[in-house]
């Protein structure tokens, strides 16, 4: 076997592509109800309020997977505390910026901004971890920075829309950024810590540090907590409860095949946002979101490419990863 085909099937439980592929693709439906979720209670509360809810309803399901794997106790265990906290506390913003983006814009729009993740991890790993990139990644990321200006066009410049959707697209690009910045951290956690002890220290970490965002009804009285009437209630408990849901299955997708295979299932989420975008909230996205999002997609899949045929496994990465939106 060549090395960088044990590489890549590294730390998988078995090989059974199409029980991950099924797994992953049925994460990507789980997350589109949650997003659909918050956007309908940021409405009556807060964001930082749905946050809330997010890491705390949905710290229990992922413990619970957890405790089912009998790895409770070790998750607790590490070493690197500091960095754990770095990464949450950079997850946490990247959460609020892209929850904004989902409760200003359209949903194809915020979920289509949102794909600048990966193009943007390649290059904090490039500057920040000392990775080798070379030509081809470049030009994937240069093209895949087109598509992004392409979909946010529209919301930037002088047309029909207005500022509400420019401080929703500047919000999705802004948790693009954090969310790259997660990611690192999360490659660097990835060299010592286990996948349970990343997930259970941000699940836990991520609703403490949520709760900052109770005080700022203080200074920003829109920003205040509410008591929510029984319907948003349940909403917010769909928000978390479908957000660790979420997490269990995008973790468990990569225990059975490698991100090569699974990693492109992500942009399945365009399709969830269109379709619920269209008959829920009757959102008909724009040429230019459209156009844009299939250049960064594919741009998005031909750094995966590219990374698979270098040997570079992001398998447990990917394991280990909370998506902001998420």
């Amino acid at each position: 076997m060549a090395p960088g085909r044990a590489a890549t099937t590294a730390g998988l439980t078995r090989s059974a592509p199409v029980l991950g592929i099924s797994l992953k693709v049925g994460s990507t439906m789980v997350f589109a109800i949650m997003v659909v979720a918050l956007k309908i209670a940021s409405e009556k509360v807060p964001i930082g309020q749905v946050v809330f809810a997010r890491n705390f309803f949905g710290m229990w399901p992922v413990l619970l997977m957890v405790a089912l794997r009998g790895e409770l106790m070790m998750a607790f265990h590490t070493e690197r505390p500091f960095g754990h906290l770095g990464r949450s506390a950079v997850g946490i913003t990247a959460m609020i910026f892209s929850f904004t983006a989902f409760s200003l814009l359209p949903l194809p729009d915020a979920t289509a901004i949102g794909f600048a993740t990966p193009l943007i991890v390649v290059v904090l790993a490039a500057l920040v971890l000392g990775e080798t990139v070379r030509i081809y990644r470049w030009s994937a990321v240069v093209v895949g920075f087109l598509g992004i200006l392409i979909i946010l066009s529209p919301h930037l410049g002088e047309g029909a829309f207005d500022g509400t959707q420019t401080i929703g697209a500047l919000c999705g690009a802004a948790a693009a950024l954090f969310a790259a910045m997660a990611m690192i951290f999360v490659r660097k956690l990835c060299e010592s810590e286990k996948t349970s002890t990343i997930v259970t220290w941000f699940s836990g970490s991520a609703t403490v540090l949520s709760l900052l965002t109770f005080p700022l009804g203080w200074m920003l009285p829109s920003q205040a907590w509410v008591l929510p009437d029984l319907q948003t209630g349940g909403l917010l408990l769909l928000v978390g409860l479908s957000g660790g849901v979420g997490q269990i299955l995008l973790t468990q997708s990569y225990r059975f095949a490698d991100a090569s295979t699974i990693a492109p299932f992500d942009y399945a989420n365009m399709i969830w946002a269109v379709v619920l975008g269209y008959f829920l909230f009757a959102e008909i996205p724009v040429p230019e979101v459209l156009i844009g999002a299939a250049i960064v997609i594919a741009a998005g899949v031909f750094v995966i490419y590219r990374e698979h045929r270098l040997g570079l496994d992001r398998t447990k990465n990917r394991r280990a990863w909370t998506p902001s939106k998420s």
